[in-house]
């Protein structure tokens, strides 16, 4: 039997078919008695993902397979299942977005829909994510700033300490409880709220989607709790290959330069980047006293100036 409020869940998959069918058999059995549905939504992966998926859940009543048509990234490939909304046409009470390498516990799906059921001013609210190895991912954060950007690319301890309360990267919380926002891995909102402020900004191709969606929600009046008790394993990187860049693709500074350019105009994305920029000097010439202190990626000071360069120069071309 499934009651209570509904649950639409949105498995996004590109290129990993297999490990999707492994977090959607885990999605099905953590959305046992509650009603709703999962849409997988294939981002155009071109490798015969779709067909695959689609096979495999055919005879399985509460997915639906669907291809995006177009990889536009992970706020797009997510926006199509959330506009399909339930089988029937109506809207879900909450909208929970699942990575493909991402398995629920048994609970976790439910401990985040009775949260939000039980706290109605909370419009997010996230899981504990965890390693295959039970160790706690770091998932939970403040919102970006100017002065998280010097401190971030410093790395330096007095800066680190006059500066803690702007780190954007928190500690894994012990306890359930309000945070600016959390990453997407597995993430619950209320469909209201989506409809309020909107779905995810399809300008960001990959990252810095989440930190808009929640940054909206919160200046809408909709905070984001993580909920220690929904626990979720993750293995984290393999769509995007992150672990393994050598060098840091155009798409991350182009994203990472619309959510500042976004909350704060133009000035603050120049701001931002030049306090990046003195705290990756500073880390420079911390490194030639101390060799041992590990560099940041390669290239990328370089290439976050000549990104920040390019923006400024685009609109007079328009002109």
């Amino acid at each position: 039997m499934t009651g209570g409020p509904t649950v639409l869940t949105v498995l996004l998959n590109w290129r990993t078919a297999e490990m999707t069918l492994k977090a959607a058999d885990a999605a099905e059995r953590a959305m046992e008695g509650i009603a709703g549905a999962i849409v997988v939504v294939d981002n155009d992966s071109g490798d015969g993902s779709f067909d695959r998926m689609s096979e495999a859940l055919r005879d399985r009543p509460r997915f639906r397979v669907v291809q995006s048509g177009w990889n536009g990234g992970f706020g797009a490939g997510n926006n199509v299942g959330i506009r399909l909304g339930l089988p029937d046409g109506s809207r879900p009470d909450y909208v929970y977005i699942l990575n493909s390498d991402a398995f629920p516990a048994p609970d976790a799906i439910q401990l985040l829909r009775d949260y939000l059921d039980a706290h109605p001013k909370v419009g997010f609210a996230g899981s504990y994510i965890h390693g295959p190895d039970g160790e706690a991912h770091q998932t939970c954060f403040r919102f970006p700033s100017v002065a998280s950007e010097l401190e971030v690319a410093a790395r330096t301890g007095p800066i680190s300490r006059l500066l803690a309360h702007r780190t954007v990267a928190l500690p894994v919380p012990e306890t359930t409880g309000p945070v600016d926002w959390l990453a997407g891995a597995s993430l619950m909102m209320r469909d209201s709220v989506l409809r309020d402020i909107g779905l995810f900004d399809e300008t960001f191709f990959l990252y810095f989607e989440e930190t808009d969606l929640c940054h909206r929600a919160a200046q809408a009046g909709w905070p984001t709790h993580f909920v220690h008790e929904s626990r979720v394993e993750h293995i984290g990187s393999v769509s995007t290959g992150m672990k393994a860049w050598r060098r840091v693709p155009g798409y991350w500074f182009d994203s990472r330069w619309h959510y500042f350019r976004k909350t704060g105009g133009t000035m603050r994305a120049v701001a931002a980047t030049l306090a990046h920029v003195t705290g990756g000097v500073i880390l420079r010439l911390r490194r030639l006293v101390r060799p041992s202190i590990p560099p940041g990626a390669p290239h990328f000071l370089r290439d976050l100036m000549g990104h920040a360069a390019r923006q400024l120069v685009r609109p007079a071309r328009k002109g």
